[in-house]
């Protein structure tokens, strides 16, 4: 950064919003050749609908951010406080629960209607302590701290994202370092964020893992943001030399000295509750879980890795096969995340056919005990397990559930459960034990956690109780555009099927025009905007 920028101090409220409205303005600028990019390193055709994913998954994502924060910085400048989408509830366990989707002001409740999600606090926190606003209160003689932030390589919303949050939540510069995998979207990146690059707060830059470790070390770091894996992690605070970080982690002695933030894997497991489903719900969660696997070509976090079924379910080997056949419909990807074909092989315990576009995979009754492997490692490729529990009954099925991805599966970021109607009216109350009792950062009842994270308003992070010797799926949290204090995590709901078709499916018609709907939703909110994402999920 340059000298200039090293002195720049205060960051305003206005200051803030003013850089949001600006940053909308220009990533729309950049938007088609941030996706025509993408598509063209992951080789996905201009007539292929996977581009859906990019746009989703790329400037779509960043416009909603950016619109949701807006929203709350105006409410913030107005009354002093972000205004939530509800009234927050204080249970019986002495927890808020706090409504964070859908959110006003861009017809959330229209484009998603069925879904909600709340942030649940962490147990004991007073009423006047919801918010923690004191990353807006920088003051004129405070200089902002430098953060390094080492991108993702997978989803390119991930980098810009934790930029975003870094700068317009936490009032701090960042030195943003990419990704090998997706180091050619730093022109669409300094196009779209063009207003803080000249504001001193951003600056990008590109390596190997050479130029990382040498950034890690620099003298004006104050604070670091890894996203990737619990390995890379642990080489940047420990060391590259196992023996030394070995060393380094019986004594405490990390490498670097300044807070460290990150967000990192996970074995992303989905439960499936035994019970009464109609054959049109059925089919509807085996396209869930199955859009889950291939979404990315299964190079996400949260991407479904470990299936959790009931032994005596009387639909579990018809639901399993719904699954694959609907895997078997979705035209293969091309693997384009370095070493892939050499995961695979180890996940599938077969040689791939072909070692470019690799087939999706559902290994059915897989022993934790025989292939720990599969759920204690996360493969960051499209192999999924599935593994059965005995139980005495439904809700015995769902506490031992709880128990096995708790204890038996890797990483504290996300997890779905897939619940029967009548489960939902007749046992709530277990219900809400047993997500309470999840040890992740985020929940979906009936749907994909991704949603937690497109959502925007809804926190995302690892559960918390991780630190550097034992950093699990991450410290901290991203995406907290409520700035809620002490998230503990967030549960997403919603029925077992939604109509129209979720955008997300690999089924539906136009995916595209839809997600560039959304794109001018987000970045141009109004009544007439809404109407023409309604009209694309029908017309191109």
């Amino acid at each position: 950064m340059t000298e200039a920028n090293q002195t720049l101090v205060g960051f305003s409220v206005a200051e803030r919003i003013r850089l949001t409205e600006q940053c909308l303005r220009s990533l729309s600028d950049a938007a088609e050749e941030w996706v025509d990019l993408a598509c063209q390193a992951k080789r996905i055709p201009v007539e292929s609908a996977v581009r859906a994913e990019e746009v989703l998954a790329g400037p779509v994502s960043v416009a909603r951010f950016l619109q949701v924060l807006l929203i709350s910085l105006n409410a913030i400048a107005r009354s002093g406080k972000p205004c939530l989408p509800g009234s927050p509830v204080f249970t019986t366990e002495e927890q808020w629960r706090v409504p964070v989707f859908p959110t006003s002001g861009i017809y959330d409740s229209l484009v998603f209607a069925g879904l909600k999600a709340e942030a649940w606090l962490k147990p004991g926190l007073e009423s006047t302590s919801l918010f923690n606003l004191d990353p807006l209160e920088s003051t004129a003689s405070e200089s902002l701290p430098l953060t390094l932030v080492l991108g993702a390589g997978n989803v390119s919303a991930i980098p810009a994202t934790d930029v975003l949050t870094k700068i317009l939540q936490d009032g701090e510069r960042v030195l943003l370092k990419m990704n090998p995998v997706n180091e050619y979207l730093k022109p669409v990146f300094e196009q779209a964020f063009q207003p803080l690059i000249e504001a001193g707060l951003l600056r990008i830059v590109c390596g190997n893992a050479d130029e990382s470790a040498a950034l890690v070390e620099y003298p004006a770091i104050e604070r670091i943001h890894i996203t990737g894996s619990t390995q890379t992690h642990d080489v940047i605070v420990w060391g590259s030399d196992p023996a030394e970080r070995a060393s380094r982690k019986q004594k405490n002695q990390p490498r670097i000295d300044v807070p460290i933030t990150s967000e990192l894997g996970n074995v992303s497991p989905w439960i499936v509750v035994p019970g009464k489903y109609s054959e049109k719900q059925l089919q509807f969660q085996a396209e869930n879980i199955a859009a889950s696997i291939v979404n990315n070509a299964s190079f996400n976090c949260l991407a479904t890795k470990v299936i959790v079924t009931a032994a005596n379910w009387p639909e579990r080997d018809r639901f399993l096969a719904m699954i694959e056949q609907h895997l078997s419909s979705i035209p293969r990807r091309y693997a384009y995340y370095p070493g892939a074909a050499r995961r695979w092989e180890r996940f599938a315990g077969e040689v791939p056919d072909d070692q470019e576009f690799l087939p999706w995979k559902l290994l059915r009754n897989a022993d934790p005990q025989q292939s720990p492997h599969l759920f204690q490692e996360e493969s960051f490729v499209c192999v999924c397990a599935e593994t059965t529990l005995q139980a005495d009954s439904d809700t015995d099925f769902l506490e031992r559930a709880v128990d096995f991805v708790n204890q038996e599966v890797w990483g504290t970021l996300c997890a779905s459960i897939t619940v029967p109607d009548a489960f939902q009216k007749t046992e709530r109350d277990v219900l809400d034990r047993c997500i309470s009792r999840m040890h992740y950062g985020a929940v979906g009842i009936n749907h994909w956690p991704a949603l937690n994270y497109a959502f925007m308003s809804t926190p995302w992070g690892g559960a918390p109780g991780a630190d550097l010797q034992n950093v699990s799926s991450g410290i901290g949290n991203v995406h907290n555009t409520f700035f809620l204090r002490d998230v503990e995590k967030t549960v997403l709901s919603g029925p077992l099927t939604l109509f129209p078709k979720p955008v997300w499916f690999p089924s539906h018609p136009n995916p595209e025009a839809v997600g560039w709907r959304l794109m001018k939703l987000y970045t141009q909110p109004s009544f007439g905007n809404l109407l023409r994402v309604g009209l694309s999920v029908v017309f191109k």
